[in-house]
């Protein structure tokens, strides 16, 4: 079984043409016009054994928002498509990943309850020319269309820049065994019997 999925979307703000394949290699090639983000999907990919192609066109004139929030949004879209009805995958994951400093906590539930815990140090900052405040919204896009339980918790850290690039990894690292098939589970793992 195939578990890929492609998502585009066209806004008056964005437009937005995404590829992946959750059972890859980790390859990528990442267009967002927020150097970034791209570097944050980079390693996520790569991270989590994800092959994603991504190109965005935003109002970058603006400011980096529309665009932050559309990709977490078609990144959200994209996961929901390829896990289809969840059948035979682990369901949950979690993952305490080191960055130098920094140490991100993060536990999540491909269960289809949307809901974000975003526990960290972060403040309406930059890293370089990117706000860090859209680290959130970003993931508030993710949740909401792939419909999974998230809680980002950062135990400690100084570094902006590692304390998001801990974030991203530890993600990617939990998507991975949450998505991962599990050839003991008949159906969903839920004693509803769905997801």
């Amino acid at each position: 079984m195939e578990r890929k999925a492609e998502v585009h979307r066209q806004t008056n703000e964005t437009e937005i043409s995404l590829k992946l394949d959750i059972d890859g290699s980790g390859s990528s090639d990442i267009q967002t016009g927020v150097g970034f983000l791209d570097h944050m999907l980079e390693l996520f990919a790569k991270h989590g054994f994800f092959d994603l192609e991504l190109k965005a066109v935003g109002d970058l004139q603006v400011d980096d928002h529309h665009t932050v929030e559309d990709v977490g949004i078609c990144l959200g879209d994209a996961f929901r498509q390829a896990v289809q009805d969840k059948s035979g995958i682990r369901r949950f994951g979690n993952f305490d990943m080191p960055m130098y400093e920094a140490l991100a906590r993060v536990t999540l539930d491909f269960c289809g309850r949307p809901f974000l815990v975003y526990n960290t140090s972060l403040t309406n900052e930059k890293i370089g020319t990117f706000d860090v405040e859209l680290v959130e919204e970003f993931f508030h896009g993710f949740v909401n269309h792939s419909g999974m339980t998230l809680h980002i918790n950062v135990v400690y850290g100084a570094n902006r820049h590692h304390i998001v690039e801990a974030i991203f990894k530890g993600i990617a690292k939990a998507l991975d065994v949450a998505t991962s098939m599990d050839e003991r589970i008949i159906g969903v793992l839920s004693t509803k019997g769905k997801l």
